[in-house]
């Protein structure tokens, strides 16, 4: 029986010719990931990409499409592929009125951005200042002449506080509005008082508290107004709602005092 032959001897190539082999491996694919790099970089700077239209999504109630667009594209640097889409959103959200931007790459050569605006409930601090309160409790920033909800209310506060201040006012806003009665300014004080200005100049002190605990007062105050102020014929001049059981009212020439909702004359 025969023996099959051996198999041939390889003798392992010596070690730096090893190394050499494999640098020159590597060096060939850094190389041509280099090649790669530069040519895409060079694809990406060709004309074709370059930013040709802006697409506004959603019709917008205080910016013009266009001229939004004039107005926010020079500030854009770079094409389709190089664009910086974060700095693109805040000169979008850099626009008077303009609450939030999504944008979004649309190939080859467009933009496509839906913006949401802010919606104003009132204006926010003195009177001098144009700043408003949006529906979420926001303070933002809009030019002079801009405003054209002119009966909007007029919230302040300490700094930070709108959203809480604007809580406020949905609670205690609508209850008032039952007995006719117009709030035109709501102060929650540095020292958290609450105080609701009436058209005509009438005052209202709520005192301290939460939003709930301004509102529970108002609606005994509701409650309970209305018989007075019929019997009477009078407008509220004030009110303070600070007492623990009852409030106390003065109307036009006219004192009252409510206890337990039972209106005593003085």
């Amino acid at each position: 029986m025969s023996r099959a032959a051996p198999a041939p001897f390889i003798k392992a190539l010596p070690l730096d010719i090893r190394l050499m082999n494999n640098a020159a491996v590597a060096f060939g694919v850094v190389f041509s990931a280099m090649l790669l790099v530069a040519a895409l970089g060079w694809l990406a700077k060709q004309p074709v990409f370059s930013l040709k239209a802006i697409r506004i999504d959603n019709d917008l109630a205080h910016n013009n499409a266009a001229t939004l667009r004039a107005n926010v594209a020079p500030k854009l640097n770079g094409n389709f592929f190089t664009l910086d889409l974060a700095r693109t959103r805040n000169a979008f959200e850099g626009v008077p009125w303009i609450r939030r931007a999504v944008v979004r790459r649309e190939f080859p050569d467009r933009l496509r951005v839906a913006l949401q605006e802010h919606q104003a409930v009132a204006f926010w601090g003195p009177e001098a200042d144009v700043r408003l309160v949006n529906s979420f409790g926001e303070v933002f920033e809009v030019n002079q002449g801009d405003v054209e909800a002119e009966d909007l209310p007029l919230l302040t506060g300490p700094d930070g506080q709108a959203a809480l201040v604007l809580q406020g006012y949905q609670a205690v806003a609508p209850l008032l509005a039952k007995l006719d009665i117009n709030l035109v300014e709501l102060e929650l004080t540095h020292r958290g008082s609450w105080r609701v200005m009436l058209e005509g100049g009438g005052v209202i002190e709520m005192g301290l508290g939460s939003p709930a605990d301004i509102q529970a007062r108002v609606q005994r105050f509701v409650d309970t107004v209305a018989q007075t102020s019929s019997k009477f014929g009078r407008n509220l001049q004030s009110a303070d709602l600070r007492y623990g059981n009852g409030y106390a009212i003065k109307l036009s020439g006219v004192t009252t005092v409510g206890v337990d909702g039972k209106q005593i004359k003085k």
